[in-house]
Order: structure tokens, then C-alpha cells, then sequence
């Protein structure tokens, strides 16, 4: 990396004492990424950036204030410092602030058994620009297609370091490859899109160029002529394309700052079922080659695997330290953070227990009904769980995929969705989410 964000962290702790904080923590992180994309054999667009931010903490008693600076000169970081400090003295108190005590801090600090930087050095924007190509080539060579809109190839590779006046510090990179082309079928008032996409952190893990495009392709084709399904009461197969985002909804109501705040349909669900009898809720941040692992979390905290859902029942809240305090718990080390803000809490790495029926295995079950592969806009009300989304995919009748569908909405309630859920067995090892196709039973579906 060009700057040693290492001593760029230490001289913005060292700022931050001298200006007067009585505790600071400081996350510098450095990027380097570059970015082609082709449309019709050329080259459409490419990008190449590099960065390094700062992100300085400071806490004076209960008042903390954030600043992030590009800038890395000495005098810049002082002026920062300044800065924060001052913005902290005019802050309003928070009585649940502060940094980990020291007892609390991780001891690996460094992500090397992860395996999260392949350690090759940038490719060539020539190279990636041949992977682009093939992926659209690959598109094209889809009968029915009619236009790539894009394909493109990306590399990148970040690294952060975290330091905190508590005696903190660490710090790791990851590396990251991908691959990715949007197909359009039909000409005109019938044009229908989709797209494939593939990110990895060693590039020898990756699908073939002509994998992507191909799928791409195929699922273009397949959305060709999609009409309105009818209204009414339907089982709905969220299709493993977009299921996380329905376990996502489950993820957000216990994420310990809503429920601090008391904007959570499970903030008082603690022990009860949210999940079929046989269904578990994981949490694995020390998955190797994933991209979300992480040995540590924002605060320093050391990362563990957990259960959020055990057999059915909800086991606990995610939380960092401030909604830790502020519920009375002890914290999950599910901090995480940007240079611009304190740290709040998240997940990483999340699992699903799988079923044993395959994919078309619950399509032929469902009988008649809706497949998602697509969702659009989201209403959800985030204190009673009603839920309701633009979606589109294909329609089922008699267990048989009939055609495309689109321009409808799926609506229902969280709790009643999430406890009936039927998962499939067909979720991706390589997603740092592993959820399946999920089948829900009953929503109700407006659309013709």
C-alpha cells in the first residue's frame, strides 16, 4: 500500500490526546480498484482509483464526535483532531459511549488464516478487458438475445487498520475479482433484462467468463413476454437469487439499535419461535476465502460464530457496544463501521439450515403460485412487520413453470411468513449469506 496506515492511525491517536479527547479510536483504510466495462467487442468505460481515508473518533466523557479526512499530511490529520475535539465538547451526552476495556479486546488481530488476499498483483486493464469480452460474446451467442447492455470486470483490493487509545490494534486487506453482463431479449416495447454476476476473492475461484455471460443470457430469454399473474392468495417461491433479502427483514428486527429504540416487530420476541421448529439462524465470521469474514469487529471486539435462531426460537440481538449498554447485554462483537461514522451494529457470514427438497422439487409441491427472482421497492413497516414489495419472476400452474410474470406486489405479514417458511437445498457456498430458495405459504399477490 502506498501510505502505512499503520503509523497514519497512531499519529491520528497521538493528534487526538494532544487536542484534548479523553479516549479515541481511528480506522484507516486504503483502496485500489480498477474497472472495465464493454459494450458491442469495445471498451465502454474504464476506471482505475485509489484512496486512502481516515476516519478519527473522539470522546470527551459521554460526548463523541467523527471526522474523515483524504488528506494525510501531518498538519491535516492535527487540524482533524482539532477538529473532532472540538465538535465533541458541543456534542449531547450519551451515557451508553465508550471503547472496549481492555479485557474485552480481540488477541488475533490479523486476518491471515482467513485467507481474504489472493496476493496477486493488479491485472492488466487488457486482461480484464478479454474477460468483459467474453462474458458478452457468451451473452450475444443466447438465442434470443438481442443486445448486451453491458459486461464488465472488476479487481479491487482494500485494506483497513484499526486503532483505539484502549491499546487496540490491527488490521488485514482482502482482495476481490468479478465478473458481470447484463443481456436484454426483444426489441422495443418487449425488451426484457436480467443480468449474472460473480465476485470472488482469489480470481482462479471464479466462473468462466463464458458461464456468466451465458446465464446472463438465458435468464434475458426467459423474462421474453411476461404477463400480469391474477390476483389472489398464493404459496410465492423467493427464489435463491433474492432470499437473503427475506431473511435480511428477520436480521434487521433484531439488530440491536432498532430494537433499542423500540422500531422492532421482535423486539420482545427473545426466546419465542420466528423460524420453523427445524430451522437455525447462523452467524460464521471465520468462514475462509468469504468476503465478509473478519477476525475482529469495528470496536476491536473478537468475531465468533453464533446462533441468532436455534431450532425455531430467537436466541439473541445484534449488538455493538452502545445498544449493548443500552439494553442491558453483553455485546455480540457485531460492530462495524465507516470512516465517516461511530460504529453501529451488523452481521457477516450468515446460514440458513437447508431442506432436503431441491428447488424444483418445491416448485412441483407448490401447485399453483409465484417464483421471485426479482424485487423492487420495499414497504416495510418496521414495528408490526407488514410487508409488502414490487416483484417479478414466473408463474406456476399445477407444479409447472408456465411463463414469465412481472408488474405485480407480494404482501403479507413478517411473523406468519418467517415461521411457514419450506427451504430448499440449493444455497451458494461461495455467498457470504447462504440461504436457500425459500417457499412461503399464502401471500397475497395483486396483479391482473
Amino acid at each position: 500500500m502506498a501510505h502505512d496506515l499503520k503509523s497514519l492511525a497512531e499519529l491520528a491517536l497521538s493528534a487526538a490526546t494532544k487536542a484534548g479527547a479523553a479516549s479515541a479510536d481511528v480506522l484507516a483504510v486504503a483502496g485500489d480498484s480498477l474497472s472495465i466495462e464493454v459494450r458491442q467487442g469495445q471498451l465502454e468505460h474504464a476506471e482505475r482509483a485509489e484512496g486512502v481515508d481516515l476516519g478519527l473518533r473522539v470522546l470527551i466523557g459521554k460526548r463523541q464526535a467523527c471526522v474523515s479526512i483524504s488528506d494525510m499530511r501531518p498538519e491535516a490529520i492535527e487540524q482533524a483532531a482539532a477538529r473532532a475535539v472540538a465538535m465533541a465538547r458541543l456534542a449531547p451526552e450519551d451515557p451508553f459511549i465508550g471503547l472496549a476495556e481492555v479485557d474485552q479486546l480481540a488477541s488475533l488481530r490479523d486476518a491471515t488464516a482467513l485467507d481474504l488476499d489472493d496476493g496477486t498483483a493488479a491485472p492488466a486493464p487488457a486482461d480484464l478487458q478479454d474477460i468483459a469480452c467474453r462474458a458478452e460474446a457468451a451473452a450475444m451467442a443466447v438465442e434470443g438475445v438481442s443486445q448486451v447492455q453491458s459486461a464488465g470486470a472488476d479487481w479491487s483490493r482494500h485494506s483497513i487498520w484499526l486503532a483505539a487509545s484502549n491499546g487496540f490494534a490491527g488490521g488485514y486487506q482482502r482482495s476481490s475479482h468479478s465478473t458481470s453482463a447484463v443481456a436484454i431479449s426483444g426489441t422495443g416495447q418487449t425488451m426484457e433484462r436480467d443480468w449474472a454476476g460473480e465476485g470472488r476473492i482469489y480470481a482462479t475461484d471464479l466462473p468462466s467468463a463464458e458461464d456468466i455471460g451465458t446465464l446472463a443470457g438465458e435468464r434475458a430469454v426467459a423474462r421474453r413476454s411476461p404477463k400480469r399473474p391474477p390476483t389472489g392468495a398464493y404459496p410465492v417461491l423467493y427464489d435463491e437469487r433474492v432470499s437473503a433479502s427475506l431473511i435480511g427483514h428477520l436480521l434487521s428486527a433484531i439488530n440491536g439499535n432498532a430494537v433499542a429504540r423500540g422500531a422492532s416487530w421482535l423486539k420482545d420476541a427473545m426466546g419465542e419461535a420466528v423460524l420453523p421448529t427445524h430451522m437455525s439462524l447462523t452467524e460464521n465470521p471465520h468462514r475462509v476465502r468469504i468476503a465478509s469474514s473478519r477476525p475482529f469487529d469495528a470496536e476491536g471486539l473478537p468475531t465468533q460464530a453464533r446462533n441468532w435462531v436455534e431450532n425455531g426460537l430467537l436466541t439473541g440481538f445484534v449488538l455493538d457496544l452502545a445498544t449493548a449498554r443500552k439494553l442491558g447485554m453483553a455485546a455480540t462483537a457485531n460492530a462495524s463501521r465507516g470512516t465517516s461514522a461511530p460504529p453501529s451494529a451488523s452481521t457477516t457470514n450468515i446460514d440458513l439450515t437447508q431442506g432436503q427438497q431441491s428447488r424444483d422439487e418445491l416448485i412441483a409441491e407448490m401447485g399453483t403460485g409465484l417464483i421471485i427472482t426479482s424485487l423492487i421497492g420495499s414497504s416495510i413497516n418496521a414495528t408490526t412487520g407488514n410487508y409488502s414489495r414490487g416483484a417479478s419472476g414466473f408463474w406456476v400452474e399445477n407444479g409447472e413453470v408456465t411463463g414469465p410474470v412481472n408488474e405485480c406486489t407480494v404482501a403479507g405479514n413478517l411473523r406468519p411468513m418467517l415461521a411457514s417458511l419450506i427451504a430448499a437445498n440449493d444455497a451458494q457456498d461461495h455467498k457470504s449469506s447462504r440461504i436457500p430458495s425459500l417457499l412461503v405459504q399464502g401471500l397475497t399477490i395483486a396483479g391482473a
